[in-house]
């Protein structure tokens, strides 16, 4: 339970560092907004064509009589928006992580060099970075879409589909987000996605902790929007105490001197004798006669 509050704690704290780095906020929204007006711009053109790709795609209905044409088109209607829908879910981060590559990592090496200890860089071109960053996120989709095939059937199970496998799939998908966020700042540590879901792996509950609120967070409207930059620098704290480099960076900040006095062996100081009362009770040797 520790685990699963300090992953919430990590989000709160990143959006806590955006607001308190104000320009840095406003610098993380602008890849935000143009997923936004790109993705509201498909919604809106699949759901003016939704009707036209199902009565394509159905033409031996061609010949049914009313009311069955309609309720079946309407309803394959509503299952391909509603598809697109999820789909436009599970791929905004990766997108907008995608477009936002220089934005986000600028503000993940502003977050590393606030907190102290080394700001690592990848040393790669911004073309090659793109290009690891789309195959990696094209990986996470893959696993994503297969848990999420195997949760649409189980489903269909009585009780159990309505219930225990929505929660089921609220973590799988908080799980692969953190991923996606994690990873802008694990890329500049050279650090591949295999070795980076074995990170995870080793610490789930904060994992949870972190991507499952935000996950839910990011059904409502905009949010994620104004989420994403609070997102990525909180996955950037996290990710340094995945790599255990916050012990690292409060030894840099002691300096030199303060961490060998603190190993020095502390020498023994001689306590200074009290004086016994001599025996008898302590009124000394009895006068010579």
């Amino acid at each position: 339970m520790r685990d699963l509050a300090g992953g919430f704690g990590y989000l709160l704290a990143g959006q806590r560092w955006v607001f308190r780095h104000g320009r840095w906020l406003g610098f993380g929204l602008l890849p935000g907004l143009v997923s936004l007006v790109l993705y509201t711009g498909a919604l809106i053109g699949l759901g003016y064509g939704a009707d036209d790709l199902t009565a394509w795609a159905t033409p031996f209905a061609d010949g049914w009589s009313a009311p069955w044409l309609g309720l079946f088109r309407g309803f394959l209607t509503g299952l391909v928006f509603g598809l697109g829908l999820f789909l436009a879910v599970i791929t905004f981060t990766a997108v907008t992580l995608l477009i936002g590559q220089p934005f986000y990592e600028s503000l993940s090496e502003q977050v590393d060099r606030t907190e102290g200890g080394a700001v690592p860089e990848s040393g790669l071109s911004l073309g090659r970075e793109l290009w690891i960053s789309a195959r990696d996120s094209l990986k996470v989709l893959g696993r994503v879409a297969l848990y999420g095939i195997l949760l649409f059937a189980l489903g269909f199970i009585p009780v159990v589909g309505q219930t225990v496998v929505p929660a089921i799939g609220f973590c799988v998908s908080g799980y692969f987000l953190t991923e996606e966020l994690t990873a802008v700042a694990l890329q500049r540590r050279r650090t591949e996605l295999a070795e980076r879901l074995v990170l995870l792996r080793s610490r789930r509950m904060l994992v949870l902790g972190f991507g499952v609120p935000l996950v839910l967070a990011f059904l409502v409207p905009l949010v994620a929007v104004f989420l994403m930059p609070g997102a990525v620098a909180g996955a950037t704290l996290m990710a340094r105490e995945l790599l255990g480099e916050d012990d690292t960076a409060d030894d840099a900040a002691a300096g030199p001197e303060d961490v060998a006095d603190a190993a020095r062996p502390q020498q023994f100081q001689p306590q200074p004798q009290q004086s016994q009362p001599p025996a008898g009770g302590g009124f000394g040797p009895p006068p010579r006669m």
